[in-house]
C-alpha cells in the first residue's frame, strides 16, 4: 500500500498547493500552465501543442515551461502523470474499488479498443488546427475538475460522477485507458524513460496478483514468461503491482544507471 499512499498525498499536495494563496511562492497556477518557485515555468505539452496549432504562433514562455515537463517525463518518469499527479486517477481507482467490490465484472460490460484514445489524440489536434482553437483544453474534463476543486463550484461534481459511473459500471479503466488523449501523449513519449518496473522471473511465484490489480494489464505480458523490465510506455507507474506482489519480483529500476552501479 505504500505507493497508493504516496500517490495520494502527491496529488492532495499538489491541489493543496494549487487551492491556497500562501502557497504561491512554491506553486501557482493549474496543471495547464504555472509557476514553480516563482521563477520556474511549467506547462502542459500537450495543451501547448494545441495552443500552437489553434494560433499558429508560439510563446516562448509557454514552449520553455512545455519543455520543462516533456523532458522530465520523457526522459525520467514516463506516464507517471496519470497515476501521481491526474485528479482524475483517484475517481477511476475509487470506481475500481466498488467495482471489484460489487462484482461488477460477472455483468456484461463494454469492450473499447484502446487505440481510442490515441485517434481522440490526434483529432484533438486535427480540430484544433481547423477550428482555431485547443479543442481538448477547452473541454478538458481534467481541467474543469482541478478548476472546480480549486476554485469551488459544483459543475464538476456532475462530471466527476459521471467519469465515475462510466468506469465503475460500463467499462473498466474507461476514461484513462481508453478515452484519454493526454494518456496516450505521454504514452507516446514515454517509451524511453528511464525509471522501468523491474521484473524478476526467478522470485516470480505466479500468482498473478499484479495483473489482476494493474490499471494497464497489457504491459505486464511479460509476468511468468521472460525476465525484464516493464519497457511500455503506457505504463503509468503507479507501483500497485509492486505492492501486492509478496515475491519481491517487482519493483521500481533506474534503467541502466542501477544495473551499472550493481556491477
Amino acid at each position: 500500500m505504500k505507493y497508493l499512499i504516496l500517490r495520494r498525498i502527491v496529488q492532495i499536495s499538489i491541489l493543496i498547493l494549487f487551492s491556497f494563496s500562501v502557497f504561491d511562492f512554491i506553486l501557482k497556477g493549474n496543471l495547464s500552465s504555472s509557476i514553480l518557485f516563482s521563477t520556474i515555468p511549467l506547462s502542459d505539452p500537450f495543451a501547448f501543442l494545441q495552443l500552437v496549432f489553434a494560433s499558429l504562433q508560439m510563446d516562448v514562455m509557454a514552449l520553455s515551461g512545455a519543455l520543462v515537463i516533456f523532458f522530465f517525463y520523457a526522459i525520467f518518469a514516463g506516464r507517471a502523470f496519470c497515476a501521481w499527479v491526474c485528479p482524475i486517477n483517484i475517481i477511476t481507482d475509487l470506481a475500481h474499488f466498488f467495482r471489484m467490490k460489487l462484482k461488477v465484472n460477472q455483468i456484461k460490460t463494454i469492450n473499447v479498443n484502446k487505440n481510442l484514445r490515441y485517434y481522440i489524440m490526434t483529432l484533438s489536434l486535427v480540430l484544433s488546427l481547423v477550428l482555431s482553437f485547443p479543442v481538448f483544453e477547452e473541454f478538458s474534463y481534467i481541467g474543469i475538475i482541478q478548476r472546480g476543486i480549486i476554485f469551488g463550484g459544483v459543475s464538476w461534481i456532475f462530471i466527476a460522477l459521471t467519469i465515475f459511473c462510466i468506469d465503475a459500471f460500463l467499462s473498466p479503466r474507461f476514461t484513462c485507458s481508453h478515452f484519454c488523449p493526454l494518456g496516450a501523449f505521454w504514452a507516446l513519449v514515454s517509451h524511453f524513460s528511464l525509471l522501468k518496473v523491474r521484473y524478476d522471473l526467478q522470485k516470480c511465484t505466479k500468482c498473478y496478483k499484479c495483473i489482476q490489480i494493474c490499471p494497464e494489464k497489457q504491459v505486464l505480458w511479460m509476468i511468468g514468461k521472460e525476465e525484464q523490465d516493464v519497457k511500455s510506455g503506457e505504463c503509468i507507474r503507479c507501483g500497485k503491482c509492486i505492492d501486492v506482489c509478496g515475491d519481491d519480483a517487482l519493483g521500481f529500476n533506474i534503467l541502466k544507471i542501477r544495473r551499472e552501479n550493481e556491477k
